[in-house]
């Protein structure tokens, strides 16, 4: 995988501008079980600015379709799609000083994932239990997309959240968060192996 030096080279030479246009995009493909779960969430719906619904929007940059971009000031996650257009979410992202920046790849996804909290979450925010098991309760959510660097975990994750009531905000320990039914949404889409940007603080799509 290639350095985070040339990889953010990378991200600063891709150019062109994203136009916002307006379409609600689909709904999210939900399962019985997540209907099930999601219909008993311990935690309040709720209710997400329209600019940080998911929309079907222009999309003017570079990147292939299959592509997700991460626009870190702009709260926005970007599915690439054919024809000029990307799925665009709203997202939870990190405080400047925790937030990851570069290319990854994606090299796993789970559903309704058990968290294991790092030493440094734990050092932070604990203490929390060694494994916490997965469902509507657990900060990772209803998916988990886990970024890797060639054949590393980098740690970070796109995965869903029990705060919902935070999309559109940096507040979070580096990983990006989006609401449960728009990670189910994105990982019925996503490839494993995918390319995935994330631009760092004070850079725009």
């Amino acid at each position: 995988m290639m350095g985070r030096g040339l990889a953010l080279l990378l991200v600063g030479l891709l150019g062109g501008c994203v136009q916002t246009t307006l379409a609600p995009s689909s709904n999210a493909s939900l399962t019985p079980r997540d209907r099930q779960l999601l219909a008993h969430a311990p935690y309040a719906q709720a209710s997400i600015p329209e600019t940080y619904r998911r929309h079907i929007v222009d999309y003017t940059r570079k990147e292939q379709p299959g592509t997700i971009l991460v626009d870190t000031n702009a709260r926005y996650l970007y599915y690439v799609l054919p024809g000029g257009k990307a799925i665009r979410y709203g997202v939870t992202v990190g405080e400047e000083a925790l937030a990851w920046s570069g290319i990854a790849t994606v090299g796993r996804m789970a559903e309704w994932p058990d968290w294991i909290p790092t030493p440094e979450i734990q050092a932070r925010l604990g203490p929390y239990p060694k494994r916490v098991a997965g469902g509507p309760a657990n900060p990772l959510g209803a998916r988990a997309i886990y970024l890797y660097e060639g054949n590393k975990d980098t740690l970070y994750r796109i995965h869903g959240t029990n705060q919902p009531e935070y999309i559109g905000q940096a507040i979070s320990s580096g990983c990006i968060r989006m609401t449960n039914e728009d990670i189910i949404d994105l990982v019925n889409r996503v490839k494993l192996g995918a390319i995935v940007v994330v631009l760092p603080p004070g850079r725009r799509a």
